[in-house]
């Protein structure tokens, strides 16, 4: 679906910069600039540093000098906005509407509606936000869930979260597979010649009383098979032993 974010006014180069990292990373690159503060923003050094590696977002970004050129080709229009206007579109938190958007439908919705075919998320000025004249032309508007007692958000933190949940409503990015090295178990030989020299190494320590043994053995025979220790493993543990009964040799002398 054909997505686009807009920042109208924006006032902070490192903003743009940033909201370019944040698309990027959530796999957009279309950015509408209207009127923002400085005309070569897209060129100024504090952009390219925060947008760390988006060019490519910066490069197909727009600058325009009305919403109404920013919304050409968009027919559903998401607002910003921390606070409730009058008369305004419904205000509903992201993954709400997200969700009633691509065909879930919400309580209060009634019929699911088509599909738009393309999708603006409007961000207002760093200082005033949204005008609200701006606001009412939106076919909602989304409010971020925050701390009630402080529910102030950078630009650019606000265009990633927006940009995440909308992103995983279109289905998201599947993990990366993770490549595990083959690490052969150790064999049942092995094992039983690991706890062999470590008996031999408690022993030294006086750690364990040959005489009284009791089941000390048995129980870390259980404890290593639970855990499935790996050749490597049982090396390491032997290395330990070793280092045990050196010790335990030098002491005596």
């Amino acid at each position: 679906m054909r997505t686009r974010f807009i920042l109208i006014q924006t006032s902070h180069a490192g903003n743009v910069g940033g909201t370019a990292r944040a698309m990027k990373v959530m796999g957009f690159d279309d950015l509408v600039l209207v009127a923002p503060r400085w005309a070569n923003v897209l060129r100024r050094e504090e952009t390219i540093q925060r947008a760390s590696g988006a060019n490519d977002v910066l490069d197909k970004a727009r600058i325009v000098d009305t919403l109404d050129e920013a919304l050409d080709g968009m027919d559903h229009l998401c607002a910003t906005a921390m606070t409730p206007r009058d008369f305004g579109p419904p205000t509903r938190q992201p993954r709400e509407h997200f969700a009633g958007l691509l065909g879930a439908p919400q309580a209060d919705d009634g019929p699911t509606a088509a599909r738009p075919g393309g999708v603006a998320f409007l961000f207002g000025s760093e200082r005033f936000g949204m005008r609200n004249e701006d606001v009412y032309r939106c076919h909602s508007c989304l409010s971020i869930p925050t701390n009630p007692q402080f529910g102030s958000l950078n630009l650019a933190a606000a265009v990633q979260l927006i940009a995440y949940d909308w992103r995983q409503a279109l289905g998201g990015y599947a993990l990366p597979p993770v490549s595990t090295p083959e690490r052969p178990l150790a064999d049942a030989k092995a094992l039983a010649g690991m706890l062999q020299h470590l008996e031999q190494a408690l022993v030294a320590v006086d750690f364990l009383d040959p005489a009284a043994p009791k089941k000390l053995m048995p129980r870390l025979n259980q404890l290593f098979n639970r855990a499935a220790p790996t050749e490597e493993e049982i090396h390491i543990l032997r290395g330990v032993a070793k280092a045990m009964l050196q010790v335990a040799e030098r002491a005596k002398r």
